[in-house]
């Protein structure tokens, strides 16, 4: 049996053996970071997160005063909805991101003719 040290120091060779000698930044990241750069990478994620938290903190709040309707129902359709939301954002993530790198070079280039 191999003890973890062991693989721990094998994993510290093959890093100091790679073609670039240099430490991944994903190791060091914090999870708020990480949700801040991939923000920046695509600016809808944290619309579709927050339509997604707010759809369902209102759901939740609408879940006291839901009168005759089924427990069930009101679920389903908190869940479409918070789904809806973030099929939403993701489209128009995917939209913006294609207008970003095929409409805006080809209509505004530098270049004149």
């Amino acid at each position: 049996m191999i003890c973890s040290n062991h693989i721990y120091s094998l994993l510290l060779l093959e890093r100091n053996m790679s073609s670039d000698n240099q430490w991944s930044a994903d190791e060091e990241e914090g999870q708020l970071s990480r949700l801040l750069r991939k923000s920046r990478d695509s600016p809808f994620v944290p619309v579709g997160i927050a339509g997604f938290m707010t759809v369902v903190s209102y759901g939740l709040y609408k879940l006291k005063y839901r009168k005759d309707q089924k427990m069930s129902i009101h679920l389903i359709h908190m869940r479409v909805a918070a789904q809806g939301f973030v099929v939403g954002a993701v489209t128009l993530g995917v939209l913006y991101s294609m207008y970003k790198d095929y409409v805006r070079p080809r209509f505004f280039s530098g270049s004149k003719k």
